[in-house]
């Protein structure tokens, strides 16, 4: 009996020290990725200049973050800008969950493969390619101006950037993100909607007393999440499409840090660093506040 009971447990510890193994070149890619990138907020503290020894630059404390109040009126744009965009994408949240209802009630297993292959191939193409066939397309002499015979320059209109911007996310990400929603759809069990078709339930009142209470956990952790990162937009659409003609409009917090750390003349990389700080900072506040107000409403949270 002991000795069964120790060759389960051995087989047990092997299986997960394999799982363990399998896992560990995927921890080490995100440590290395996205933890060991952080030591360079200690540019934020010391007058840093490009290519020195950060231990011979002289350390200055607040003095880049109080160097924030100076550019005020850019970093205050720069924040109305990015809020504005954020906001417009937890507005259009709902769209990826509402594409996996719908292909989840395609009959067809063949359309259905079909359907959610197609919407998802736009996640694979990078924003390079996204941002090259629009200029071709929307620019002054593209195609869409020649084909109507108009003057209109979309990329150049800091008045409708914004939902260019959000059209263009939505098209190449929804197809994506409904894959998260499938997964929790695919786990609700079947008898339950057995026992309402039994009941005489229509389709909608499937999905609106069972599909969407029982995705509600992940619908609640996907916006605690959207709204952590209500100050991280994704910058690299942002800037390939925008230009000096709609940075009032379009220049978020990632882009501003970007451009007077690397593209300003002097490398100011310690104030950007100040700046990105600051804003990862609030983000993580703005985590905790989501996931606190989540789980009371919804007893759902991330921690």
């Amino acid at each position: 009996m002991l000795t069964a009971i120790r060759s389960s447990f051995q087989k047990k510890n092997r299986r997960r020290w394999l799982l363990t193994l399998l896992a560990l070149p995927f921890v080490i890619h995100i440590i290395a990725i996205r933890y060991v990138p952080l030591a360079g907020w200690a540019l934020a503290f010391f007058n840093y200049k490009p290519g020195r020894d950060l231990a011979t630059m002289p350390f200055v404390g607040l003095k880049y973050f109080k160097l924030i109040g100076f550019y005020r009126e850019d970093v205050l744009n720069a924040l109305t800008n990015t809020v504005a965009l954020s906001t417009l994408a937890l507005l259009f949240s709902w769209f990826p969950m509402l594409l996996a209802i719908l292909i989840n009630e395609i009959r067809s297993r063949r359309r259905r493969m079909l359907i959610q292959t197609a919407i998802t191939i736009p996640n694979f193409v990078s924003w390079v390619i996204v941002y090259s066939l629009c200029f071709c397309i929307f620019s002054s002499e593209g195609l869409f101006n020649q084909v109507f015979h108009t003057t209109n320059n979309v990329l150049g209109d800091k008045k409708n950037i914004w939902f260019f911007m959000e059209g263009l996310t939505i098209w190449k990400t929804a197809g994506w993100n409904s894959i998260i929603y499938l997964a929790a759809i695919a786990g609700i069990n079947p008898e339950m909607y057995e026992s309402a078709v039994l009941d005489g339930a229509s389709r909608l009142k499937q999905i609106w007393y069972i599909t969407l209470p029982s995705i509600l956990p992940t619908i609640s952790i996907l916006f605690i999440m959207a709204v952590a990162g209500i100050l991280g937009n994704d910058y690299q659409k942002i800037l390939l499409m925008y230009s000096p003609r709609t940075y009032s409009t379009a220049d978020v917090v990632n882009t501003y840090v970007y451009r007077y750390g690397i593209e300003t003349a002097g490398n100011h990389l310690s104030y950007s660093s100040a700046v990105g700080l600051l804003v990862n900072v609030v983000s993580l506040i703005f985590l905790f506040i989501a996931n606190t107000v989540t789980g009371k409403l919804s007893e759902t949270s991330l921690f």
